[in-house]
């Protein structure tokens, strides 16, 4: 059995409780806490189940690996990992949403862009194994909650990845600050995988070569690029909006 892991903050710990409470072995809290937001968490940690834990910002800070635990962390088994992007997609129903992320290496960067993939409902996000973050406890916090419930798959190759998807009539559309055409005009309709390069770098030159499209986000003022989250939260929503 994998060891456990650690979750921290209120909205990753509180997804969990409320996805999954058999998987979450005890939740630490701030003694010295006890204003209202804290305590509505115990109770409903308390009503999920959870073994609760009186613990001080020292020991929450030890546990978390962070400072920026919100008086909250708790230690839970890990979730099955889904291995196959092929299982995942035979078990959507309707036209698949996938994001790519090609080299974010940066845990804030995953975090906000799960966070965002979970709103518009995107069924996976790949990444490759050799140029990515994994998750960790920084990429749970930042995502809310999100981490655990989009699934991030690290694969060994992503260009055969995205060539893989393409063979299941799934339109793979990548961003490129170059591109000729903007996003208002590429085709974001029906099965769709997006592929996002890390800012400033962008896609590498294999994986850009394998996409069907390239399309830009339109900047009208003086910086030449968003975050990358930013940017994925833009095309995400242009093409949930497609897709009626």
């Amino acid at each position: 059995m994998p060891p456990p892991k650690v979750l921290y903050g209120f909205h990753a710990v509180g997804v969990r409780l409320r996805t999954a409470p058999a998987t979450v072995l005890e939740v630490h809290v701030d003694a010295a806490r006890r204003d209202a937001r804290m305590r509505q968490f115990v109770q409903r940690a308390a009503a999920a189940g959870a073994k609760i834990v009186d613990s001080d910002d020292a020991q929450l800070t030890r546990l978390a690996g962070h400072p920026r635990h919100q008086g909250v962390a708790a230690r839970v088994t890990p979730l099955p990992q889904i291995h196959s992007l092929d299982d995942l997609l035979d078990a959507v129903q309707g036209p698949p949403l996938v994001l790519a992320l090609d080299g974010v290496t940066d845990p804030h960067n995953l975090g906000a862009c799960l966070r965002v993939a979970d709103g518009a409902g995107v069924h996976a996000v790949i990444a490759p194994k050799d140029h990515a973050v994994g998750l960790n406890a920084t990429v749970a916090k930042v995502a809310s909650g999100a981490a655990e419930t989009v699934p991030y798959l690290m694969v060994t190759n992503l260009a055969r990845s995205l060539a893989e998807l393409k063979e299941r009539s799934i339109r793979v559309v990548g961003m490129a600050d170059d591109a000729a055409q903007t996003l208002w005009e590429g085709d974001l309709a029906g099965p769709l995988a997006l592929v996002l390069g890390a800012e400033g770098h962008g896609m590498r030159q294999l994986t850009r070569r394998t996409c069907d499209a390239l399309v830009r986000i339109p900047m009208k003022g003086a910086v030449e690029s968003l975050n990358v989250s930013v940017a994925a939260g833009i095309c995400l929503y242009e093409a949930v909006r497609r897709r009626g």
